[in-house]
This record gives structure tokens, sequence and C-alpha cells, in this order.
């Protein structure tokens, strides 16, 4: 466990590293942000949905506060399956599944704590409507809280699948490609799940994509009652413990059958 804290600690400090890429990500998600909340301002002009706006204008900015944690990728991974510098990985007295889901736990982590500080600070200056709005209570708080963590845990498991494949098909932007458009579309951040057909809701809410952050935001904003949390929690434990043991199954087949050409 001390090795995989000072993995996470030297990963944490790279990310430290790169501040105009998080002042870059920050002003682009808030342009993003206003724009999206004007385009939903003037759909519930036309037609006013159930959903009222003020959770709506939440739950989009909670999305681009939270975006860093969806599309983090470790390209140093990708780099080292194509060359094959992963050989060097295999010799490290740690199993190379937890390693690499520790590096990218803190890359997505420290990542989108960078953005979402500032981003929120300036959603909460925002007037109503507008804005991000104030949990509906202190325990609706630390739900979400408990359930963004779980959904961390929950996309570090599906990216390190995607690791997976790529060290099959050597090229990740296939697998990538369509991860990227599932996650973006079955997790709201293209259009919030809660503006989906009540018929639709009851399948997506229970796929892992929604577990990341439609889940922690729907505790939130208190569109999920309290009595929901356990529910709600538990399947996103057991998406996780799914999909960790599905790519930790992947990593130790290709640790088996893996190659490594060159000199």
């Amino acid at each position: 466990m001390k090795a995989y804290l000072s993995v996470f600690r030297m990963r944490w400090r790279m990310e430290l590293q790169y501040r105009g890429a998080v002042v870059g990500g920050v002003l682009c998600q808030m342009f993003f942000g206003l724009i999206l909340v004007a385009l939903y301002r003037a759909l519930y002009a036309g037609k006013p949905q159930a959903v009222p706006i003020a959770s709506v204008a939440s739950y989009v900015w909670l999305q681009q506060a939270f975006f860093r944690m969806l599309l983090a990728s470790d390209a140093e991974l990708l780099d080292k399956i194509r060359t094959g510098s992963i050989a060097y990985d295999l010799c490290r007295p740690l199993q190379l599944y937890g390693y690499y889901y520790v590096r990218i736990m803190a890359q997505k982590l420290l990542g989108s704590l960078l953005r979402a500080a500032p981003m929120l600070v300036c959603a909460a200056l925002l007037p109503a409507g507008w804005g991000i709005q104030l949990p509906v209570s202190a325990p609706a708080f630390f739900a979400g809280l408990l359930g963004l963590l779980l959904g961390l845990f929950c996309v570090c498991a599906l990216e390190n699948i995607t690791m997976a494949f790529t060290m099959r098909t050597l090229d990740s932007r296939g697998v990538q490609a369509m991860l990227n458009l599932l996650m973006m579309t079955l997790s709201g951040n293209i259009l919030p799940l809660t503006l989906f057909p009540d018929s639709w809701q009851k399948v997506v809410t229970l796929l892992p994509y929604a577990q990341l952050l439609d889940a922690p935001i729907r505790l939130y904003t208190g569109q999920w009652p309290l009595s929901e949390t356990p529910r709600v929690l538990a399947v996103q434990c057991v998406w996780t413990l799914l999909l960790t043991g599905l790519g930790l199954l992947l990593w130790q087949r290709n640790q088996k059958r893996l190659v490594i050409q060159g000199g």
C-alpha cells in the first residue's frame, strides 16, 4: 500500500506542473457551461419542463466542473504500449493493474479539483437560474460527495479496461472514441439524463456511465431523495467491483500473452 501511495503522490506532483492547461480548461468549461445554460433557458421559455431550470443549471455546472474526470487518459501508458516500453514496468515490484489504476486516479482527481474549485465559485456568483444552487441539505451534500468518490473509482476502472483492449490492438483511438462517446452521452454531459423520457431513465440510470456524474449530481440536487441514497451507492459499488474485476482479469491475460518486439 505504501508503494501505491508513493505512485499516487508522484503523479499528483506531475499534474501540478501544468498550470496553464488548468487555466485554459477552466475558461473553456466556463464558456461551454454558459452556452449550455443559455440553450436550456431558451428551451424552457418555449416549453417548460418538469425539472426546474435551477436544477438543470446546477446539473450543467457540476458536469462541466468535473469534466476532466471523464476524459482524462494516461498518455504515457498509451505510448509505452505502442513502443514496448511497458516491459520496464513489468519489472516493478507492483501489481501492474493497481499501479496504473492509482496513476489515472491521481490524474483525474487532481485535474478535476483544480478546475472544479474556481468554476463552482464563479457559478455560485451567477444570478438565480444561471448559476449553481446550494445542496438541498447537508446530508444530500455528503451523499453527493460520496457518490462522486465512487464515480471516480468507477471511471478509473473503465479507463483501465480501455487500456487492456489497447494492449491487444496497439491503437487506442477506436476504443477510446467509443468509450468517450458513451460516457459523454450516458453520463449526462451532453444532455442531462433528467431530461430523458422516464422510460429511458429506468435503463440508462442503471448503466455504469450514469454512476460517474449523474448519480452524484442527483443526490446533491435532491432529485433523488435521501431514502434512495443506499440504493444509488449500492449500484455504484456493484459496478465498480464488476468493472475492476473485469479489468484485472483482462490485464492478467494480456500479461501472459504479452510479446515485446525490438531490441
